[in-house]
């Protein structure tokens, strides 16, 4: 079997550099890498020549379009058999490939996508964005934990996927926030077979700021309302949790005067995230922080959904999107 490591990137020079020497480690060498410069100022070719040394590397620059084509751009230039596609704020452990590899040798399937971690190395912002958008009690396990409320969808930052399965659903749409899901979606309504494959895991540092993060579930909120319109019947009660929370912290701070009690569940609630942060990091600071970015995960998925549908049934809009400067801040 040979692959294809496929990524976008977008001004960020220094992530690809980790990302290209974690992949020079890799126990399992038969894959060629193509980066794919989506209209960056700051380009990485000095970076990606490098590393040409030691892997089998390709650069493209192009006119910005957003991840998604910029992902069908790198597809069309590779000679792989299965497609493997990473963002470029990853780091890719030494086993991935390997672990790959051995997995699709003993299995007939079409795609997978696998679940993303925290390193020891990030720092303790990174470690609490990633715990609040991996935690069963944020995300109902979605995003490839053991336990879930929902099927399993691989996300981009961590998917593969055979070549023909690709060509044969027509690679990534030009949505520009949950390209992926809909890729996923498309996949399971062709009756192609996507999986879990758990230890095939990354490290993903995500952003670096609570201002950048809330713009980010908050496009994905929206993103999960063109999603539904896409494909009726995908909306599933896990997504309607953080629009409920927020619905109800409205409601708690409109009756405060009047029912202060109504805050005691969201008082529960973040004490639970603290808890199970500190299960999970064994790092109080970590923990502590793990309980705001928890509620901006929530609250921000929540709103985008909720500005989602009153932009589009009262307002009469069709263009649902928000945070559009670039598809990756």
């Amino acid at each position: 079997m040979t692959y294809s490591i496929i990524i976008p990137v977008y001004n960020r020079p220094n992530e690809i550099q980790e990302l290209l020497e974690s992949l020079t480690r890799q126990t399992y060498t038969r894959f060629e890498v193509i980066v794919v410069d989506d209209g960056s100022t700051e380009r990485c070719n000095d970076i990606a020549d490098h590393y040409k040394n030691e892997l089998t590397l390709s650069y493209f620059w192009k006119e910005n379009s957003g991840p998604g084509l910029t992902r069908n751009f790198g597809a069309e230039k590779s000679s792989g058999e299965f497609l493997i596609f990473f963002d470029s704020d990853c780091i890719i452990p030494d086993h991935y490939m390997e672990t790959v590899n051995r997995f699709l040798v003993k299995n007939s399937i079409d795609a997978y996508g696998g679940p993303d971690k925290a390193d020891q190395s990030f720092t303790p912002i990174q470690k609490a964005i990633n715990y609040s958008m991996t935690s069963f009690l944020t995300t109902g396990g979605i995003r490839g934990g053991e336990k879930s409320m929902d099927r399993f969808y691989p996300r981009s930052f961590n998917m593969g996927i055979s070549s023909d399965a690709f060509a044969r659903v027509g690679g990534f749409s030009k949505m520009r926030f949950g390209e992926d899901v809909d890729l996923s979606l498309r996949l399971e309504e062709n009756n192609l077979i996507s999986v879990l494959i758990e230890e095939a895991y990354v490290y993903h540092k995500r952003r670096t700021n609570l201002k950048s993060f809330f713009k980010q579930v908050f496009n994905s909120g929206i993103a999960r309302y063109n999603l539904t319109r896409r494909h009726p019947g995908s909306l599933k009660l896990v997504h309607l949790l953080p629009s409920a929370f927020v619905l109800y912290l409205i409601a708690a701070v409109l009756a405060l005067p009047f029912f202060p009690s109504l805050w005691l569940p969201v008082l529960v609630l973040l004490l639970l995230f603290v808890l199970d942060s500190l299960r999970s990091t064994h790092n109080l600071g970590v923990a502590l922080l793990s309980s705001v970015t928890s509620i901006i995960q929530i609250s921000g998925y929540g709103s985008g959904l909720i500005w989602a549908v009153f932009k589009h049934l009262f307002l009469k809009r069709n263009d649902l999107s928000a945070f559009k400067d670039t598809f990756y801040d």
